[in-house]
């Protein structure tokens, strides 16, 4: 039991607030590249973000794993991320820092999508039942491209006026 939770229930919990987080994250993205605040789904971007990586120490285990050291990285991603946004206003430094911070939080979550496909989607799981064949490797690295690209994009784009 998780928080009162069965297993299962925890897992579709974790599992719809990670949704929520990519989803709002991609448009939170968006935003970026378009120069919008967006500040509501922003928010809801970074609260869920930060739950996903929270609630996933909470499942339980014997070993450190690889969602271990990226549930870290995220939240050590997402900490200046948060201050840079909302104590320091995106003033400065602070705004490329919370666009590559947010963006590589965004990414990470994406990351771990495409290793759960991978994981429970059986006509893809097929495509890579190790996670060390090419189909999967391609589908990483054209993520990192893609985030990559979209990242600089954004940190060259967003440029907000400061919140009323």
């Amino acid at each position: 039991m998780m928080l009162g939770l069965s297993l299962s229930i925890f897992t579709l919990v974790h599992t719809i607030v990670s949704l929520i987080g990519i989803a709002t994250g991609l448009i939170v993205l968006y935003g970026m590249l378009c120069n919008k605040r967006l500040d509501d789904w922003t928010a809801i971007f970074l609260l869920t973000t930060v739950l996903t990586s929270v609630t996933g120490f909470m499942f339980p285990f014997t070993q450190w794993l690889p969602s271990h050291a990226t549930g870290v990285i995220s939240l050590l991603a997402l900490a200046p991320a948060i201050l840079a946004r909302y104590p320091f206003k995106l003033e400065g430094i602070w705004r490329p820092i919370y666009v590559i911070g947010a963006v590589f939080a965004l990414y990470l979550n994406c990351f771990v999508l495409v290793v759960q496909i991978f994981l429970k989607v059986p006509g893809v799981k097929s495509l890579a039942p190790t996670q060390s064949e090419p189909p999967f490797l391609a589908a990483q690295f054209l993520l990192l491209v893609v985030f990559i690209v979209l990242g600089v994009l954004a940190t060259m784009r967003f440029r907000p006026q400061p919140a009323m």
